[in-house]
């Protein structure tokens, strides 16, 4: 099995084909919505406690047609010190992705980690750039597994009754 990409400059699209006549392009990657808050400034930046992160990932998929798709990424950090918080800085970083000719179970999984995937490093990259923008240390968050976190929903759908063979829900 063969992979093609194609750069379609005039569009920003990358296109993948895997010879069975399935395609995914990545048709827009976008900032949807950002947030950074200080609650306790300027007193937080004299804290000398040692601070917890606490990071939260959510996905939205909306289907915009037949094969094209919105995924949204959200990645919430928290940063607590003695449990108040420091800071707390919030993305939601999206892209529309065109996906045609998978089945079900493919499309499900495309769209639950490959999809995400892609859209991670900008979603880590606002995130570190808005913490230093904020007076803190830089700060980066680690790569993520997400065929594991992918598998773990699926495990929870599953045992849910939650999955059916036309669903195509991509939440990780």
């Amino acid at each position: 099995m063969t992979d093609e990409i194609q750069n379609d400059a005039q569009f920003g699209a990358t296109e993948a084909t895997d010879g069975t006549g399935a395609s995914f392009t990545v048709e827009k990657i976008y900032v949807k919505d950002v947030s950074f808050e200080v609650p306790g400034a300027p007193a937080v930046f004299n804290e000398q406690t040692q601070p917890q992160l606490q990071m939260n990932l959510s996905q939205q998929v909306t289907r915009l047609n037949d094969s094209a798709f919105e995924v949204v990424l959200g990645v919430t950090l928290t940063c607590l010190a003695d449990d108040k918080p420091l800071y707390l800085a919030e993305v939601k970083q999206a892209g529309v992705f065109g996906l045609a000719g998978f089945d079900a179970q493919t499309l499900d999984a495309m769209l639950g980690t490959h999809c995400p995937g892609v859209l991670y490093p900008y979603a880590r990259q606002i995130i570190s750039d808005l913490i230093q923008a904020g007076g803190f240390p830089p700060f980066l968050l680690q790569p993520l597994n997400f065929e594991g976190l992918y598998a773990e929903g699926l495990r929870q759908r599953m045992s849910q009754g939650g999955l059916e063979s036309s669903e195509a829900a991509g939440n990780a």
